[in-house]
């Protein structure tokens, strides 16, 4: 099968379906435990790290010194850190305005300005009201928004995915592997667009249609990562490690804060272990 072909249909799988699969789930579940979410998302920030330490560095390393490795890894952090916090400002007005409208009819449930950087993404069970202080912004309008940023992020998402493709055709190995991962990743992201569509009234096919839209970029950002990194080595070594500190972002930016906002143990931990260990059996398994 051609390499072109079987990225967009692995992407197509995992990345909208990954978020059609979320949003189904927090239609059939509309509370599902913090603690689950939490040691589901621990658990991909383990698998993800295995990906990045022993695929990713590892095969940009073969292909170009590692200073600029490692230079490319800290662009590839920084220019994804930069597109979130630019997310985070745009969707702030929807998302951070809650309850004022229940404040006049004498419930005076304060969820606060200060909560800025509470990302609903990985939060499920978060309700920020029917209204906002403005009176313009409803939860269903959150839930776009949300989408919108989700489809944003999976961009540089889905160029680690066909980075990693084109490191195995060079005789890494973990293409698929890294796109089952971002699979898992996703279904938290689609419970978190499909939770307040579904809050703010909408049909369960309409949410889980939005959340599977928001997955589409990830599979333009996969071909253009393996394309990228077809072209010869040393673009190959960028996209490469461009992807690895993309990848170490969503590591350390977003699933592990998220994951100890919902639920905070020492226990949990044993999930990042376990899944950076599955991680590090796929990888040499596949390799040798």
């Amino acid at each position: 099968m051609n390499t072109y072909v079987l990225i967009f249909l692995i992407t197509s799988l995992t990345g909208a379906g990954g978020l059609a699969l979320g949003g189904a789930l927090a239609a059939a579940v509309r509370n599902p435990s913090g603690r689950a979410v939490s040691l589901l998302l621990r658990f991909t920030a383990g698998v993800m790290l295995s990906v990045v330490c022993f695929d990713l560095v590892g095969d940009a390393a073969e292909a170009s010194d590692i200073l600029p490795v490692l230079c490319w890894i800290i662009i590839g952090y920084l220019c994804t850190y930069l597109l979130n916090c630019w997310i985070d400002k745009q969707a702030h007005h929807t998302h951070s305005h809650g309850g004022r409208e229940h404040e006049h009819h004498g419930h005076h449930h304060d969820h606060g300005h200060s909560r800025e950087h509470d990302r609903s993404r990985h939060a499920p069970g978060h309700d920020n009201g029917e209204l906002c202080a403005c009176g313009h912004h409803t939860l269903h309008t959150a839930g776009l928004v949300l989408a919108a940023a989700v489809a944003l992020h999976n961009v540089p998402v889905g160029m680690a995915i066909g980075a990693t493709f084109a490191g195995t055709a060079h005789g890494g190995g973990g293409g698929v592997l890294a796109a089952l991962i971002i699979g898992l990743h996703n279904i938290p992201e689609g419970m978190s667009i499909a939770t307040p569509l579904l809050a703010g009234g909408g049909r369960p096919a309409g949410a889980i249609g939005i959340a599977a839209l928001s997955g589409l970029p990830t599979i333009l950002g996969a071909l253009a990562g393996y394309g990228a990194g077809e072209m010869n080595p040393l673009l190959l070594a960028v996209s490469l490690s461009f992807a690895a500190g993309a990848m170490l972002y969503v590591i350390f930016g977003e699933l592990l804060p998220e994951s100890e906002q919902l639920w905070q143990s020492r226990l949990s931990g044993l999930s990042t272990m376990l899944g950076m260990l599955l991680g590090m059996a796929l990888i040499f398994t596949h390799i040798h």
